[in-house]
């Protein structure tokens, strides 16, 4: 598997051989360069690629052949889409998993306390969500995280094991923060991109042709055509003999410390 430290490690002994080599034979500088772009590559590729575990164990889907899979809501709760998004789970009786903000927690804390009341499982997705909240040192985002616990624990009473790395970045930091909190890393494995989506059907056929056991699919609770296609969605899974299970059920991890 590729990972941060076999990564490292194959480098390194690259550029001792190119090192050594260099006592007998004049190497061109481009070629330390090269080495370096190609190394930088594989940090991104890394760190862009929730799946990859390149950095850190991040949990995308359940191993499972049954039929079962998990549906997520990210950036919430706001008050412009999540009570009718929690209305539609409520009539079609699925359960979810919803990764909240703890800004906007502390923003619509009754209707996070709705959520929690409607039986879904509450994950931890940052307290600012800022576009750079992932190259923070360890020690800032710890903090950052932990006020999104205080936030969910003044609210419902519980601690969340659950993290969702923001935008699916991850990195060492990011491994430091999660093993100090005592956190389980929650990926996906069909990612909608239901923020830039704008056409209903293209979505909806999407999310049905990507389908697979175990699949754990990542939508957002802030936006208008997600609401739309949501009932849809869930009616095209059942027809296809798919039936959902709270994420930390499929996955069998403990939601809560």
């Amino acid at each position: 598997m590729l990972t941060f430290r076999n990564t490292n490690i194959f480098f390194a002994a690259l550029i001792i051989c190119l090192l050594i080599l260099q006592v007998w034979f004049l190497i061109p500088m481009y070629i330390y360069f090269s080495l370096a772009a190609l190394y930088f590559l594989f940090l991104c590729y890394g760190s862009y690629n929730v799946g990859s575990n390149f950095f850190m164990k991040v949990l995308c889907s359940a191993n499972t052949t049954e039929k079962l899979i998990a549906i997520s809501f990210d950036d919430g709760p706001v008050q412009q889409y999540t009570p009718q998004v929690l209305e539609v789970l409520k009539e079609q009786k699925v359960p979810a998993a919803f990764f909240c903000i703890g800004k906007r927690i502390v923003e619509n804390e009754s209707l996070f306390r709705q959520v929690h009341e409607q039986g879904h499982i509450i994950g931890n997705h940052s307290f600012s969500h800022k576009p750079l909240f992932d190259l923070l040192p360890a020690g800032q985002m710890m903090h950052d995280v932990r006020m999104t616990d205080a936030a969910i624990k003044e609210s419902i009473g519980l601690q969340p094991k659950l993290f969702r790395p923001p935008y699916g970045i991850t990195t060492p930091a990011m491994k430091k923060t999660m093993i100090k909190g005592g956190y389980t890393a929650i990926g996906w494995s069909i990612r909608s991109f239901d923020t830039m989506a704008k056409d209903e059907k293209k979505l909806l056929n999407k999310l049905i042709r990507l389908l697979r056991p175990g699949a754990i699919i990542l939508l957002h609770d802030t936006q208008k055509i997600t609401l739309s296609i949501l009932p849809r969605f869930i009616q095209a899974a059942r027809n296809e003999g798919y039936e959902f299970e709270r994420l930390d059920k499929l996955l069998n991890v403990k939601g809560y410390a």
